[in-house]
Order: structure tokens, then C-alpha cells, then sequence
């Protein structure tokens, strides 16, 4: 059975959406030890389950699904994979989490139906060198992205 390597180690930010991942995280895909891995850099920052807030009292951002929702936004954003590669190892890592067969279904329907719009983005934002891994780690919990983002394009001096 697929697995997480190693526990998640995350810091929320100010504005109550985003979390840093303080420590690597990992996700062994079809089974433990298969090679087949998703590697998530320390620093990424995510909002893990991007769930419309009308849907938060069923699905709120974080729930049993949490670890999963990572290792997906990392897929959207890094787009090593496919999306739909992306979302088949969204629905995997849910199963390992002992996610319930219905709540699997409609996260899953959601990021098919919705998702590209994210997947789309997502590319947009790194062709235009918006930062999703924190140039350095927060000090302070009342930090904002912005404050970790560190230079924009491609050898810009660093400011911090």
C-alpha cells in the first residue's frame, strides 16, 4: 500500500489560509517503497484543501484528507505529473488516510470538475515567477506570504 514517508510539520501564516511546510514531506505513490515518489520541498506553502468556504461545514480546508490535499497542491503547482495523474494520486492518498468512500468521491469530483481552473493558474503564476515556496522559513506567526517571498525573477537581488 502507497504511504507518507514521515509526519507533516507545518506553521500557519497571518492570514489564516496558508501554511509553510517547515520539514520535506513525501508521498511513496501505488505502494511503500515503489520509487515512484512526490516530493514536497520544505518551505512550500499551501492552503490544503481549497474547498469553497460554502462547503467548509462538510469539507473544511483541513480534515482526515490533509496530508493528501499537500501532496496535491504540490502537484498543481509543480506539474511534474498530469493533472489527471495529480488527482488519481489525490484519491490514493486519501484511501491511505482512511478518507470514507463518499467524501473521497466528492473531493475527487471537485478538483475533476473545478480544478482546472487551479491547474491552469497555477502555470500562469510561474511563468509570471509568483513564489509558492517561501524563500525562508517565517520567523513570526504573523508573517504574510509576501514577507517570504524572496526575489520574483530569476537572479532580481535579494531584498531580505
Amino acid at each position: 500500500m502507497s504511504q507518507f514517508t514521515k509526519a507533516l510539520v507545518v506553521s500557519p501564516l497571518a492570514d489564516g489560509r496558508t501554511w509553510v511546510l517547515l520539514e520535506p514531506f513525501s508521498y511513496d505513490v501505488g505502494y511503500e517503497g515503489s520509487g515512484d515518489t512526490v516530493h514536497v520541498p520544505p518551505k512550500f506553502m499551501t492552503d490544503f484543501a481549497s474547498v469553497p468556504r460554502l462547503f467548509w461545514v462538510f469539507f473544511p480546508q483541513w480534515g482526515k484528507y490533509g496530508n493528501a490535499a499537500v501532496i496535491h497542491d504540490w502537484g498543481y503547482w509543480s506539474q511534474e505529473r498530469s493533472k489527471k495523474q495529480t488527482d488519481l494520486i489525490f484519491v490514493e492518498g486519501m484511501k491511505v488516510l482512511g478518507v470514507g468512500v463518499l467524501a473521497r468521491y466528492l473531493l475527487f469530483l471537485g478538483v475533476c470538475w473545478f480544478g482546472w481552473y487551479a491547474w491552469w493558474s497555477n502555470g500562469r503564476r510561474k511563468a509570471r515567477y509568483e513564489v509558492k515556496v517561501a524563500f525562508r522559513i517565517p520567523e513570526k506567526s504573523t508573517q504574510l506570504k509576501a514577507d517570504l517571498a524572496g526575489p520574483r525573477k530569476p537572479g532580481a537581488q535579494d531584498k531580505f
